[in-house]
């Protein structure tokens, strides 16, 4: 079971070398998707004068976070794996696929990646007010949580079936950083006319950081890291489980 294989690490990992061109590349990765993930946001204020958000709307920033995630996860594969998400780092440290140590590295340089991004959306923008995300009027808190729990569920289970379970290693080049791209994209069509469709707790942190507006911030931590936990206990433990019986014709477990 996937608790069983949890690891702590050694103090010695956070320092190694090779620990620290992960960092290097979950920094520059995460730094990309949210510049260019919250930049839609403003830009799609900017053009409608701070309008309300229109359904195309929704579908444009849905697409622009969906390729961002593309290249931001296909550029850090190879060194970090790609995350971009405490909440994917979460569910990979769940599953037993990365140490609690190394674990914290990650989060801290997807943190650092997307407030410097926000930091630089302010700068480049004369001044534009970053918008974290928010529950939609009369949307519950409950609602929202649940609602966090299952689309980071998907996602992180999606990274689970393309970039983690060893039956699909020759995909990871182009098939899981597009799939992963895709299921944040319409996870956000869908949950953005509610929470903004978060998944991803750095995404939600950066503007909420540079804007000081922390209003129901902790939804965005606990619904993605539940939903990235059960992905993991559920890939780990049910799908990727020890062999109990012969297993059929190319299928392997």
């Amino acid at each position: 079971m996937p608790f069983s294989n949890f690891a702590f690490g050694r103090f010695e990992e956070a320092t190694h070398p090779s620990t620290f061109k992960c960092f290097l590349a979950e920094f520059i990765s995460t730094l990309i998707f949210v510049f260019a993930g919250e930049g839609s946001v403003l830009a799609f204020a900017k053009l409608t004068s701070n309008g309300d958000l229109t359904p195309a709307g929704l579908a444009a920033v849905a697409i622009c976070h969906g390729l961002a995630l593309f290249v931001a996860v296909s550029i850090a594969a190879n060194i970090s794996g790609g995350h971009v998400n405490p909440a994917v780092t979460f569910g990979l440290f769940v599953g037993g696929n990365i140490t609690f140590v190394k674990g914290v590295v990650y989060w801290i340089a997807q943190l650092l990646g997307a407030t410097i991004a926000c930091l630089l959306l302010l700068l480049v923008t004369n001044g534009a007010t970053t918008s974290p995300h928010a529950l939609a009027s009369g949307e519950p808190v409950y609602g929202a949580i649940i609602l966090e729990i299952v689309i980071t569920f998907g996602l992180v289970y999606t990274v689970y079936a393309t970039a983690v379970d060893p039956r699909s290693k020759g995909n990871v080049g182009i098939l899981a950083p597009l799939a992963i791209g895709l299921i944040v994209a319409a996870n956000i069509l869908f949950a953005g006319a509610f929470d903004g469709g978060s998944m991803n707790p750095a995404r939600s942190f950066g503007p909420a950081l540079v804007s000081l507006d922390f209003t129901n911030h902790w939804v965005y931590w606990v619904g993605p890291l539940l939903g990235g936990a059960i992905a993991g206990i559920v890939y780990e433990g049910l799908i990727l489980c020890p062999p109990t019986h012969e297993p059929l014709p190319g299928v392997e477990c």
